[in-house]
């Protein structure tokens, strides 16, 4: 025979220098849920391994983080007032600016701070914006939206990721933090948010699930691929910097499609369904994690996939899997 792709899989060695994909600790962001409060570090029942913090706690553990490299870390609040108008959530006092205040005081330029800019947690009903006769108002939420990512940024986040799927979000963000001077404050969209079972765990653990009917009059339709890339390339003429997909594991077509049409890095969410699938089932003996996880991690990164948000990174430099 003249072709043996075998050879190229004979050992070790020659299967990593071979290796079409790679992954690195640079590729990662690791999500934290800030809370009221001290000396607060309580577990998420639907989430193994991944907690909520007050802000003392969560400087510790992003410190503990950053020795092992993760240094990109995505910030949602849980626990500020809740009310119909969601005002709370564009407080420089509430629980998001406050820590990322406290964060770069600590930390500096050493650590990139994500910040999820979205009013779920923040209203009565548990929706991403300002309800009216029971339906989302998408302009009115984009200005509030708008008015939330300003203040993040005034606190000193790095980059806001706007995860609301209000219409014209990015656009009205990218004018606003530039009327303010905020002209180096990245946007990293949640361009193709899907209305997704898989948010589950999350919603317990971020205060947010809707008290009345769901998301998909604004959150995307998982069927329609088309749509998606329409949604993405909107984001990318308004301003974003990033395009992100989310969830990840069921959407890696979409990442796909935006690698090939997109002038913009890609990033993934592997949400927390995803997440506590896997934990579930390696509790159980059904699956070994390790090789799950890394399994799917670089299913992402073959997707498209350059900057993937996951529960898992902490495992996997602490475990040494990466």
């Amino acid at each position: 025979m003249l072709h043996r792709p075998r050879r190229l899989r004979k050992n070790p060695i020659v299967r990593e220098m071979m290796a079409e994909t790679k992954l690195s600790k640079d590729m990662f962001v690791y999500p934290y849920f800030v809370v009221p409060g001290n000396g607060v570090r309580h577990a998420i029942d639907s989430m193994p391994g991944v907690n909520h913090f007050s802000q003392d706690t969560l400087i510790r553990d992003v410190e503990k983080g950053m020795e092992l490299g993760v240094n990109k870390i995505m910030l949602f609040g849980v626990g500020d007032e809740k009310s119909e108008d969601a005002r709370s959530a564009y407080h420089d006092h509430s629980l998001v600016p406050s820590a990322v205040r406290e964060l770069k005081k600590q930390f500096g330029d050493d650590l990139y701070v994500v910040t999820d800019v979205c009013v779920c947690s923040y209203t009565t009903h548990g929706h991403c914006g300002i309800m009216k006769n029971d339906y989302v108002q998408n302009d009115e939420t984009v200005e509030l939206i708008a008015k939330m990512g300003l203040v993040h940024a005034q606190a000193g986040a790095d980059m806001l990721a706007p995860s609301d799927m209000m219409d014209g979000r990015i656009a009205a963000i990218r004018e606003l933090l530039d009327a303010h001077t905020y002209v180096n404050t990245a946007i990293m969209s949640h361009a193709t948010k899907f209305a997704s079972a898989y948010y589950g765990p999350f919603r317990e653990a971020a205060d947010c699930a809707p008290g009345k009917g769901d998301r998909k009059a604004y959150q995307m339709d998982f069927r329609n691929p088309d749509e998606a890339l329409r949604e993405a390339l909107l984001d990318e003429n308004q301003g974003a910097d990033v395009l992100m997909v989310k969830p990840a594991l069921a959407y890696l077509d979409i990442m796909h499609n935006l690698k090939q049409q997109a002038n913009l890095p890609i990033a993934c969410y592997n949400v927390s369904g995803e997440y506590a699938m896997v934990k579930a089932a390696a509790e159980r003996g059904w699956i070994d994690e390790q090789k799950v996880v890394m399994e799917t991690m670089y299913a992402f990164a073959r997707a498209g996939a350059s900057i993937i948000t996951t529960y898992h990174i902490r495992d996997m430099v602490e475990k040494n899997w990466i």
